[in-house]
């Protein structure tokens, strides 16, 4: 149940601020390496989240 409701905020924070980040990311002036760091994030939160789990 503790899962859920980490990934339920996840998921809340990450609809209020997409926006945003999304605005950042594309932003004409902006460095090129943007998206590559939003990827790299969702890629550690991912194997944390792997990690985090017991082998059954």
């Amino acid at each position: 149940m503790n899962n859920q409701r980490l990934v339920i905020l996840l998921l809340l924070i990450a609809y209020i601020f997409s926006p945003t980040l999304f605005t950042w990311i594309v932003n004409p002036e902006g460095a090129w390496y943007r998206p590559y760091i939003m990827w790299i994030i969702v890629i550690i939160i991912a194997y944390a989240v792997q990690a985090r789990k017991k082998p059954s």
